[in-house]
C-alpha cells in the first residue's frame, strides 16, 4: 500500500532546498578594471544640439559615486545617439558620465538629471524640475588594471606634489618631456566640423593657408588594432602619437580654442559664432584621440584659450559663457589621469596683445577650475616671453594657492634656466612652491628648428633642456617657432625633430633613473664657472652640467662623508661612465677631473652621490 501522507513533505523538502539554492545565488555585478573608464549612458528626452531648448545649457546630469572609502559628484554631458564619434549624430536622448574609479571593490552610483532654465550653470543641485532616470542607480566591482607601464592606467593620477608630477597613489615621481607644437594639433581633417575659418600671414604668427592637419606622414606608424573611426578616420593623427611615444616623449601641447587666435581651426561649438552648443561628434571623436594618448602615457597638456581670445567669452570674466564652456571640457574630458589645464597662451595683456585679462579675472578663472575639478589635475599659467610683460603679472600672482605654477615662455634661452630658477625661488618664499615647467622657448621666430638645420640642437641642449632641469624645472616642451618652414601651426611630421625627441628622452632617463629631483635645488654657485649648472640635495647628491672641457670644481664645504663621481653622456644617453677619478671627500673644494675619452669635445653631466 502506497504511503500518500509522505508526498507533501517531499515536496516540502524539494521547496526548502530549491529556496535555499536560491538564497545562496549571488548577483553577478559589471566589473571594471582599476583607472579605466567607466562610461555610463542614461536615456532622457529626445534632443539635438540645435533643439530651441538647449540640451547643454537647460539640463544637468549629476552622478555620485561612492565606495567604502569615499565620494565623488561628477557631471555628466548630453551625448546625442551615444555614438556620435561614429555616426556623427546630432540628435538623441542619451546622457554619459565618465569616470575612473581609484579604488579596488564594490561601488554604487546614483544619477540625477535636472532640466530648467541655465540649470548647467547652477549650484544648487536641487534646483530645476527632475527627470526620472530608468536605470538611475546600480553598482559595480573594480579589480586590478592590466595595463603596464607606459600606460597609465598602470599607475594612476598624476598630480602635482613639491612641485613635479607625482602619481597620487604609488608615490613615484614623473618628469615630462614632448611636444610644444603645433598649437593647434586638433585641426584634423578627420575630425567632424574641423575647418580653418581664415588664413593667416601676419607679424608676428606663423603663415597658414586654408588646409588643415592631415598628418599623412605619421599614417606608417598606425598599427592593427589601433582607434580609428567611421570606417578608418584618424590614423594619421593616432600614428604620430604612436611615433611620439616610440621616443620616449610622454606630453603634447593642443589649444581646445583659438576662435581669433593664430590658426583659427579649433573649437568644441557646432558654430563658432554659438558658445552655448557643442559638437558632440566632433568632441567624441577627440575623445577617442586622448584616450589612445594616455595608453601611449602621454599626458594631455590641454590649453584653454589664446592670448588673442582671452577676453572673448563674458569680456574674460568667469561668466555663464566660460563656466559652460570649463564644464564641458571636465565633463568630458577630466576623468583623464595625466592632464594639466593651462589657463591661456600668453595670458594677460602685452604691447602685442593689450587686451587680456585682470590679475581678478585669471585668479577667478583658476578658482573655478579647482573647484570643479573632483581629479586634482594641476592648473598652470602661460607665461609671455620678455621679462617686462612677463614679471608684472607673475609678481601680483606668485603666493595665489590655487595656481599650481607656470607653463614658462622665454625669449633667450640664454636666460632660460635663470628665469626657472628665479620664479622656483619666489614662489617658495611666498609659501606656495610653484611647479614649473618649460614649455615655450624663443625667439617666436625660431624656436628648435628642424633636425636638417640644427643636428644635436646645441644650444637648446646646453640652455633649455639641462638648464631648466637642472634649476628646477618639471619638464621641458619643444616649440617650432613660427618661421621655420615646418613650424607651430603648420608641422604635420614630428620626424622633423626626431634627434631633439632623442636627446630629451636622454635627459629624462638620466633624472628619472639617478635622482630624487624632487628633493633637490638649484645651486649654480657651487661649480667655478658661471657656464655650468649644479642641482643638489645638499650632503646626498650633486648633478653638474659641464658645457665643455676644462678644469672643473665643486664647493662641497658643507658636505661629509666619501663621493663618488660619474659621468653622464648627454648626446648619447647610456650608462654612467668613469673619467680620470672615481671619488672624492666632502668637507672641501674637489676638482672633477676629466671626462670619458671622446672624438671631439664636448658636454658632460657628473654625478655626484655619497657612499652609504
Amino acid at each position: 500500500m502506497k504511503n500518500f501522507r509522505s508526498i507533501p513533505f517531499l515536496l516540502l523538502l524539494v521547496f526548502l532546498i530549491s529556496s535555499c539554492g536560491e538564497e545562496e545565488k549571488e548577483i553577478t555585478l559589471p566589473e571594471y578594471q582599476q583607472w579605466h573608464t567607466v562610461t555610463l549612458p542614461f536615456e532622457g528626452p529626445e534632443t539635438s544640439e540645435k533643439a530651441t531648448d538647449n540640451p547643454f545649457l537647460n539640463y544637468r546630469l549629476t552622478v555620485e559615486f561612492k565606495n567604502a572609502d569615499s565620494q565623488y559628484s561628477v557631471r555628466g554631458f548630453y551625448a546625442a545617439d551615444g555614438n556620435a564619434a561614429e555616426t556623427s549624430a546630432d540628435s538623441g536622448n542619451l546622457w554619459q558620465v565618465r569616470f575612473k574609479p581609484d579604488k579596488l571593490g564594490k561601488w554604487s552610483y546614483t544619477a540625477k538629471l535636472h532640466k530648467g532654465d541655465s540649470i548647467a550653470l547652477s549650484e544648487d543641485l536641487a534646483a530645476g524640475t527632475s527627470i526620472e532616470l530608468a536605470e538611475g542607480s546600480g553598482e559595480f566591482n573594480v579589480t586590478a588594471s592590466d595595463k603596464k607601464s607606459p600606460d597609465f592606467r598602470a599607475k594612476g593620477r598624476l598630480v602635482n606634489s613639491k612641485g613635479y608630477f607625482r602619481f597620487q597613489d604609488s608615490g613615484d615621481y614623473w618628469m615630462k618631456g614632448g611636444a610644444d607644437s603645433p598649437e593647434n594639433l586638433l585641426a584634423f581633417e578627420d575630425f567632424d566640423g574641423t575647418y580653418r575659418m581664415q588664413s593667416s600671414n601676419n607679424d608676428g604668427e606663423a603663415s597658414t593657408n586654408d588646409t588643415v592637419h592631415s598628418y599623412k606622414p605619421h599614417l606608417k606608424d598606425w598599427s592593427e588594432g589601433d582607434p580609428t573611426w567611421k570606417n578608418g578616420k584618424g590614423k594619421g593623427l593616432i600614428g604620430a602619437f604612436n611615433y611620439l611615444s616610440s621616443k620616449g616623449m610622454n606630453v603634447a601641447y593642443f589649444l581646445t580654442l583659438n576662435i581669433l587666435g593664430d590658426g583659427k581651426d579649433v573649437w568644441p561649438y557646432t558654430d563658432p559664432d554659438d558658445f552655448t552648443r557643442f559638437d558632440v561628434s566632433k568632441l567624441d571623436q577627440w575623445e577617442i584621440v586622448f584616450q589612445h594618448m594616455q595608453s601611449k602615457g602621454i599626458l594631455l597638456h590641454m590649453v584653454l584659450q589664446e592670448t588673442e581670445n582671452e577676453t572673448m567669452l563674458d569680456g574674460g570674466d568667469t561668466g555663464p559663457m566660460r563656466k559652460l564652456y570649463l564644464r564641458e571640457l571636465m565633463a568630458r574630458f577630466g576623468h583623464h589621469l595625466a592632464l594639466n589645464f593651462n589657463l591661456g597662451e600668453e595670458n594677460g595683456p602685452a604691447h602685442f596683445s593689450p587686451i587680456g585679462q585682470s590679475d581678478a579675472q585669471r585668479k577667478e578663472m583658476t578658482e573655478f577650475l579647482k573647484k570643479i575639478n573632483p581629479n586634482h589635475h594641476p592648473v598652470l599659467l602661460h607665461t609671455h616671453a620678455a621679462y617686462d610683460a612677463r614679471d608684472a603679472i607673475l609678481d601680483s600672482i606668485v603666493g595665489f594657492k590655487a595656481l599650481d605654477g607656470l607653463s614658462l615662455q622665454v625669449d633667450k634661452r640664454e636666460n632660460a634656466a635663470a628665469v626657472v630658477e628665479e620664479w622656483k625661488t619666489k614662489s617658495r618664499e611666498a609659501d606656495h612652491s610653484w611647479m614649473v615647467t618649460m614649455d615655450e622657448i624663443g625667439m617666436w621666430h625660431t624656436g628648435a628648428r628642424s633636425d636638417s638645420l640644427d643636428g644635436n640642437h646645441d644650444t637648446l641642449r646646453r640652455y633649455v633642456l639641462w638648464g631648466t632641469l637642472l634649476s628646477g624645472a618639471a619638464g621641458v616642451e619643444w616649440y617650432f617657432g613660427a618661421r621655420n618652414r615646418y613650424h607651430d601651426l603648420n608641422t604635420e611630421d614630428w620626424r622633423s625633430r626626431d634627434r631633439l625627441w632623442e636627446i630629451t628622452k636622454f635627459a629624462l632617463d638620466f633624472f628619472q633613473e639617478h635622482l630624487p629631483y624632487w628633493e633637490m635645488q638649484a645651486d649654480h654657485e657651487l661649480i667655478n664657472s658661471e657656464d655650468a649648472y649644479c642641482f643638489r640635495k645638499e650632503g646626498e647628491v650633486y648633478a653638474v652640467y659641464l658645457p665643455e672641457n676644462g678644469d672643473y670644481t665643486i664647493d662641497l664645504s658643507d658636505a661629509e662623508g666619501e663621493f663618488d663621481l660619474n659621468w653622464y653622456d648627454p648626446l648619447k644617453g647610456g650608462p654612467l661612465q668613469k673619467g680620470t677619478i672615481d671619488g672624492f671627500s666632502g668637507g672641501t673644494g674637489q676638482g672633477l677631473g676629466a671626462a670619458p675619452a671622446t672624438e671631439s669635445p664636448q658636454d658632460w653631466i657628473v654625478l655626484i652621490r655619497r657612499k652609504n
